[in-house]
């Protein structure tokens, strides 16, 4: 692990394209701004962790759960005249 020390309103990039600045310091509480591009996921670790939970319990789905769920759909009938005026 790198460990910096930084004041408000200095930075730290990392990569060509991703850049961390330090907004505020109060206390025991650190704000923080993060550039990067759209398709690079930033998440808090918490929110991080809780994405990869559930992406497993996705994956962990087979096909019984698959079959069970095709047996409660009903299909509609003429769902066109549903939409007609």
């Amino acid at each position: 692990m790198l460990v910096l020390t930084r004041k408000s309103g200095e930075k730290i990039v990392i990569g060509d394209n991703i850049v961390v600045t330090v907004l505020d310091v109060a206390g025991t509480q650190v704000r923080i701004g993060i550039e990067a591009p759209r398709e690079i996921a930033v998440h808090r670790s918490e929110i991080h962790k809780k994405i990869q939970e559930e992406n497993l319990l996705a994956a962990s789905v087979d096909a019984a759960d698959f079959m069970a769920a095709e047996k409660l759909w009903t299909p509609r009938k003429n769902i066109s005249r549903t939409f007609r005026k």
